[in-house]
């Protein structure tokens, strides 16, 4: 079985549907069969993580501090900002929810397989890509949820004991786990990758469809239409193509990079984790009949941004061969 990005987009698609028709899994034991399923996954899947992280690419990739400030501050803090002076023109509950689901986006940390591929492909700073896309998750833990706690309502859901704690015993525990396992069993797990690689994407498939099915059995895609999707495709483009645009410039002009470093920037600092998204996603929207609707951007986004970037890594490899 060969999951590559391609099929995983399609697998999305699949599982929405499937969503649609067949939700009773979602609603079989309250869904806390399926709650479970999810969590010792997700817990799996960082501890996975964590056996393939590596010091010496880590402790290479530290000294580029200009670079990491930068991949960093596009993640968390420019891409957010690119976002948020829009939401005093929302009016509606449903126009309110469309910007949110795209700040979630904006808050969320990089992706990290799909980085570093794509920045080898283009011939960038690897060692660099490795440090910022490996970081980015774990400092995402903190920085998400403190975006996200200023626009979304709480009222059922412990921010320190709900959000921050069920991501820390999900993400940070597991990794921690795995980095002090990885002398024993990172070969293991480096041998295994496309294999474990299959797993995480089965894990995220099934919080995509518990996701869905929430959101179709409580009805909130009743109160939206074709013109909506049209609207969150073209503000997935435009706010790639503002972003991408943006890194490219601060980091040929004002950071004054090199090809290696610029290719890492862009590639890095422009990207955003699906992984990451689905896993954050459960905790913050806990509950919420519109975490279908909060989702659509990010997966909207994770393909977009693989078609567009896999083109630009290629046209950057070309020329570097000529």
């Amino acid at each position: 079985m060969k999951l590559n990005f391609d099929s995983f987009i399609i697998a999305l698609l699949c599982f929405i549907i499937i969503a649609y028709f067949f939700p009773q899994g979602y609603l079989w034991q309250d869904g806390q069969i399926l709650e479970w399923i999810t969590s010792v996954g997700v817990s799996l899947i960082f501890f996975f993580y964590g056996l393939k992280l590596s010091f010496q690419q880590l402790k290479t990739g530290l000294s580029n501090w200009k670079l990491h400030l930068l991949v960093q501050g596009a993640t968390f803090v420019l891409f957010p900002l690119l976002v948020l002076p829009f939401y005093p023109l929302m009016q509606s509950e449903l126009q309110h929810d469309f910007w949110l689901s795209f700040f979630f986006l904006a808050a969320l940390p990089s992706t990290v397989s799909s980085s570093v591929v794509m920045v080898s492909i283009a011939r960038g700073n690897i060692p660099a890509a490795i440090f910022n896309a490996s970081i980015s998750g774990l400092i995402g833990v903190v920085i998400t949820p403190l975006w996200m706690q200023f626009f979304l309502s709480f009222e059922e859901v412990d921010v320190v004991g709900d959000v921050y704690w069920g991501l820390i015993k999900e993400i940070i525990i597991p990794v921690i786990a795995g980095l002090v396992l990885q002398p024993y069993f990172g070969k293991w797990a480096s041998t295994y990758n496309r294999q474990l690689g299959i797993f995480d994407k089965s894990i995220i498939l099934l919080i995509v469809y518990s996701s869905f099915a929430e959101s179709f059995v409580s009805g909130v895609f009743e109160s939206t239409g074709k013109l909506y999707l049209l609207w969150i495709f073209v503000g997935v483009v435009v706010v790639f193509l503002l972003l991408y645009g943006m890194i490219y410039l601060l980091s040929k002009y004002v950071f004054k990079f090199n090809r290696e470093d610029q290719i890492t920037a862009l590639f890095c600092g422009s990207k955003k984790s699906l992984t990451h998204g689905s896993v954050f996603g459960k905790f913050l929207f806990a509950h919420s009949p519109s975490a279908g609707l909060y989702f659509l951007p990010l997966m909207i986004f994770h393909a977009f941004q693989i078609l567009i970037v896999t083109v630009i890594a290629q046209r950057y490899h070309n020329k570097d061969a000529s």
